[in-house]
């Protein structure tokens, strides 16, 4: 463990599991306080357990942040908590692939709300928190960090909504970025391509079916990967901004 995030405080959403968890955990492991934000309540207790174990500080948070007010009152609390917030993680998010011709909307809705809308409504409530500890030691420097996907690049049949609501998030960053980097509050992007983590397991048997023809034959990323990549991205000095990440398993072609 280390201490390049020392008296700052972060927020990640969807860290019951996968990489929302192992990102949680690297920051505590740098020193930050960490607000664990997800619907699974007992995820979170167990991952909090692990980090205060560890020595360091974790605030447990159940919401669900496609809905305005739960999505504000868990920024609202973790700044309570700790009395600042410097670095926001956005994860949360599903994947719910198939053939756009026929599909349940239900599905498209889903993802729509989180992976788009929900990282709004948290991006807005951090916002003005992240500003502030920007001018604060000990870094006077903030984080908005975002995990995209190599779906917010790449249009993929079967994959339209899904890259829709990653294309978004990066249109989005961008923007973001443009507006308040000049106030040191750096806004980062992270696209992964295939981690073995749960994310494919919400589709239906015949689109996994279809997701292990794909990737069922390559190394796939641990989520341990990607929090790495979080982590080199928000410690970095102040007069440094690493904007954007695009990180695939090396057998990965597309």
């Amino acid at each position: 463990m280390g201490n390049l995030l020392f008296g700052t405080a972060a927020l990640v959403t969807g860290a019951s599991s996968g990489i929302g968890e192992a990102t949680a955990a690297a920051l505590a492991g740098e020193g930050a306080a960490v607000a664990l934000v997800a619907r699974r309540r007992d995820r979170l207790e167990g991952l909090a357990g692990r980090i205060r174990e560890g020595g360091r500080t974790a605030e447990v948070i159940e919401a669900d942040v496609t809905d305005r007010a739960a999505a504000e009152e868990a920024v609202a609390t973790a700044v309570r908590a700790f009395g600042r917030l410097d670095v926001l993680i956005n994860n949360a998010g599903v994947m719910l692939l198939g053939p756009a011709v026929g599909a349940p909307v239900e599905e498209w809705e889903r993802m729509v709300e989180l992976n788009l809308t929900g990282l709004l409504y948290v991006s807005h409530a951090a916002t003005p928190h992240l500003l502030a500890a920007a001018e604060q030691e000990p870094r006077r420097v903030a984080d908005m960090v975002n995990i995209s996907s190599v779906a917010g690049r790449v249009a993929r049949s079967g994959s339209a909504v899904y890259n829709a609501t990653k294309w978004g998030v990066n249109a989005f960053s961008e923007a973001l970025r443009q507006e308040v980097t000049g106030r040191h509050l750096r806004v980062g992007l992270i696209e992964p391509g295939a981690v073995a983590t749960e994310l494919a397991s919400h589709n239906r048997p015949e689109v996994l079916d279809s997701i292990r023809q794909r990737f069922g034959g390559i190394e796939r990323l641990e989520s341990e990967d990607i929090a790495r990549a979080v982590l080199y991205m928000v410690t970095q000095p102040r007069h440094v901004a690493v904007n954007e990440i695009l990180i695939r398993p090396t057998e990965q072609e597309g």
